[in-house]
């Protein structure tokens, strides 16, 4: 939503002056990125069974173009708790800035199906996932949404993470088998150093990446601030992985490196690759199928 400056100002201009200010307000007050999705918002909500009787929600949306072939798809796991807080229809109240997020329109455009996975219904709040992110029964949970999605679609089913959604692809990635494994994965700002609090110590290694086995794409930005997420260490991942193909790619500009005091680990940051949605899914949708980044 514009500040009330720049509102002022984009009402002043020649073409808008015959509007009112109730039509110019409904105007600009529609995101960007409810602007993109379809009729349908955001896909539709689906809700599984989980671990220990617990519940997950997770959005899928299909492209528009009405294609009756098998379909490629790409579970979208954010950072942060993963607690997305889906309203009615289907799209993130909460870390809906995230890249994966905000590229959305951008892989339903490519002909990807979206698969936005929520946090499971006994970890809520901004903590979310916390420690969860390593477990078993977490990599399980992710496997039944890959397998649902893979019967849906009837095409192969890759995983993507950013930030602490890192954490859980690489530790689904290690952990499934069969049906329930994805067919690939992407680890964007991947969490590589560990912090203060207990499970904040968590990182991509924890999981056996030794058992990664389907093709690794790592995107890193030269101008992460993140203590967390240095890009000069993604190679120590693909040193362990075992991927049938594996691509380390860094990318440059959009947002201005974070000077002090400022979220160097936020969304709108070299660390959520902000300014480079388009570049940043191409590039993986080319990744995806066969291609380098």
């Amino acid at each position: 939503m514009f500040a009330i400056g720049s509102l002022l100002g984009f009402l002043r201009q020649p073409n808008l002056q015959n509007c009112t200010l109730a039509a110019a307000l409904a105007f600009v007050a529609v995101p960007a990125f409810a602007q993109a999705v379809s009729d349908r918002s955001c896909g539709d909500v689906v809700t599984i069974e989980t671990h220990d009787r617990t519940t997950t929600r997770y959005a899928i949306a299909l492209p528009k173009d009405g294609a009756s072939t098998p379909r490629a798809a790409l579970l979208l796991m954010v950072g942060g708790g993963g607690d997305l807080k889906m309203d009615e229809r289907s799209c993130a109240r909460a870390l809906d800035g995230n890249p994966l997020v905000r590229a959305m329109p951008d892989f339903l455009a490519a002909g990807l199906v979206t698969v936005l996975v929520d946090a499971p219904s006994d970890y809520p709040g901004e903590e979310g996932l916390a420690g969860f992110r390593t477990a078993q029964a977490h990599a399980d949970d992710l496997g039944k949404i890959i397998a649902a999605v893979r019967a849906r679609t009837n095409g192969p089913v890759w995983i993507a993470g950013h930030s602490r959604g890192t954490i859980s692809v690489a530790n689904a990635a290690a952990r499934l088998k069969g049906s329930a494994a994805p067919d690939g994965l992407v680890l964007m700002s991947a969490m590589m150093v560990g912090g203060a609090r207990a499970w904040v110590t968590q990182t991509v290694f924890d999981p056996p990446l030794e058992d990664v086995q389907m093709p690794v794409l790592l995107l890193g930005h030269t101008d992460d601030r993140c203590v967390r997420s240095p890009a000069s260490m993604m190679e120590r991942i693909t040193a362990r992985t075992n991927g049938a193909r594996e691509q380390v790619v860094r990318l440059n500009g959009g947002a201005e490196p974070v000077t002090a005091g400022g979220d160097a680990c936020g969304a709108r940051s070299p660390h959520g690759f902000f300014r480079l949605d388009a570049e940043f899914a191409a590039g993986i949708v080319r990744f995806m199928r066969g291609g380098n980044y």
